[in-house]
């Protein structure tokens, strides 16, 4: 034993510039970086939820209420906070809709925790309360679901509706959810066990500003929002053979640089021949081949234009790669990469129309499976919250063409659950039995935010919510409109079962990932960016190093 530890000194194995924080006020980090998070979006939830301006640091300006968008561009430069982040992201990947509800809840549990933390019940025990809560919640999401038919095309309609009352797709939103069931429909096929499978890789969505949103519409096959290379050429073509090309029609560039001494112009006659020759064999190449149109995504040399318009094939370049891509399901073609071995089984099939106002192609295959969403928005702000509005509710109806369960909107689903999981409550022995509760009492906060952001006294709409659930009302909802508790299934408000299970069951897993944590080691500051921002938080400071982004939101 050295002379400093039997002097009692303790021994030094950090570094100077790293930071502990430990037992309690690890908890209290924790639970405020990640409540501050779920408060950041607390106003949006809901049909009368606000927006969010968020600016990013190149000025770049984007308006809107989802949550997961939300937390994406906030600046957030805290572990703790990351990790709720990641639980709307989550959300977004496995249910496409409910990110500021999983959040909302995991904000909320994480405050009832540390009231039992204060009446010194130890984590785990909350932890396996919030755990046997999610386990059962679940459960009781599946007893009280609907199950319905995939093909009624009106319950479809109103899970859009639902997903998109609130957003900025909300002012169109019937004119829209038609659009979106009939897109689904397209791209929904049947597998080999008999269940309805959706494959949004089929389904395009383009946008385009300077229109009204009711001009959307769903096309079949692809769009390619570009001009015809050259005057001269045709701009539509029927049962045409088209070449979707991934190689320049230009002259072909040495690997390395070379120069040439001209000391005659016949000489520099001959070079611009074979340039010529070059091009007029790459043209002479795709005709040979039978090719209508061309959609290049690279380069079409000025003279090789020529050559194509002379044989009256239409010719695009600079097509996007996701555009080829989406092509060549559409109209069942190879996207070729060197002309030179390109053959005649390369060539997709198909309608080549041009829309003149618009400036786009639309591309038909026959029996296509793919098909494209063409969003229109006054401004690009409003085409950019509308695309997300509708991608939300393009997962929704998926989710719920998949899954064939829904449920009743408005917090009824919440209100019911909770009351449940108070009666599980009275099962459960030991300290876990207050963590049962605490979450039914987290689960609550959904219907009383629903309120405040539309306006209302949130503790008289929970009390009358609780009473219609009490007197066997399961589908007992709050309409923000009327201020009513009422049948909101009946009155069209419809959510997927599987988002409601995905919300609950991300909220309480990262609740309990934070619970677990009481000792936080960092090399540096407790920030997750060490770059030049030096606003990471000091220990015990509650938001700790959220950074200026999430302190602008606050």
């Amino acid at each position: 034993m050295s002379q400093r530890m039997q002097q009692g000194q303790p021994m030094i194995v950090m570094s100077e510039d790293s930071q502990r924080v430990k037992d309690k006020d690890a908890q209290d980090y924790n639970i405020s970086a990640a409540r501050a998070v779920a408060e950041a979006v607390r106003s949006t939830l809901g049909p009368k939820g606000m927006d969010k301006m968020l600016v990013d640091s190149m000025g770049s300006v984007t308006i809107t209420n989802d949550g997961v968008t939300i937390l994406e561009e906030m600046d957030i430069d805290n572990p703790t906070a990351e990790m709720i982040v990641e639980v709307a992201e989550t959300q977004e990947d496995e249910a496409g809709d409910g990110t500021t509800t999983a959040v909302a809840i995991a904000g909320e549990l994480l405050k009832n925790a540390e009231d039992l933390l204060e009446q010194d019940i130890h984590p785990t025990a909350i932890i396996k309360g919030f755990h046997l809560a999610s386990e059962q919640a679940r459960e009781e999401i599946d007893d009280i679901a609907t199950d319905i038919d995939t093909s009624d095309e009106e319950l479809l309609r109103k899970t859009a509706e639902t997903s998109m009352t609130g957003k900025g797709a909300e002012v169109n939103k019937e004119h829209l959810s038609q659009l979106i069931v009939d897109a689904v429909r397209a791209v929904t096929v049947e597998n080999d066990a008999g269940e309805n499978v959706v494959d949004l890789e089929f389904l395009n969505i383009e946008t385009q500003t300077g229109r009204s949103v009711d001009e959307s519409d769903l096309l079949e096959g692809g769009i390619v929002d570009k001009d015809p290379v050259h005057d001269n050429m045709p701009v539509e073509a029927e049962d045409a053979d088209i070449l979707l090309l991934n190689d320049p029609i230009e002259v072909e560039e040495t690997d390395v640089d070379t120069e040439v001494s001209v000391t005659d112009p016949d000489q520099l006659q001959k070079f611009l021949d074979r340039e010529e020759e070059q091009l007029k064999e790459k043209v002479q190449q795709i005709a040979d081949l039978g090719a209508d149109v061309v959609f290049c995504q690279k380069g079409i040399d000025d003279l090789a234009q020529h050559y194509l318009a002379k044989e009256g094939i239409l010719a695009v370049r600079r097509a996007k790669k996701s555009d080829l891509e989406f092509l060549s399901e559409v109209v069942n073609a190879a996207i070729v990469s060197d002309l030179s071995s390109a053959s005649a089984a390369d060539l997709g099939h198909g309608d080549v129309t041009r829309d003149e106002d618009d400036g786009m192609f639309y591309v038909e295959g026959d029996d296509a499976h793919g098909v494209t969403l063409l969003l229109r928005g006054s401004t690009d702000h409003v085409v950019d919250e509308l695309e997300r509005g509708v991608n939300d509710a393009l997962d929704v109806v998926a989710q719920t063409v998949s899954d064939g369960r829904v449920l009743a909107g408005g917090g009824a689903i919440e209100v019911e659950l909770a009351s449940r999981l108070r009666d599980y409550a009275d099962s459960v022995s030991g300290r876990e039995q207050l963590a049962v509760e605490a979450f039914a009492d987290s689960l609550e906060l959904v219907p009383r935010v629903l309120a405040e952001n539309a306006g209302l006294d949130s503790i008289d709409t929970l009390v009358d919510l609780r009473a219609a659930h009490e007197d066997g009302d399961v589908k007992a909802g709050l309409n923000v409109f009327s201020s009513d508790i009422e049948d909101t299934f009946e009155a069209g408000v419809v959510e997927p079962a599987h988002a409601k299970e995905q919300a609950v069951a991300s909220a309480s897993e990262a609740a309990n990932l934070v619970l677990k944590i009481d000792d936080i080691i960092s090399a540096g500051d407790l920030s997750t960016d060490k770059g030049d921002d030096e606003q990471g938080g000091a220990p015990g400071g509650g938001m700790g190093g959220m950074g200026g982004g999430m302190g602008g939101m606050m």
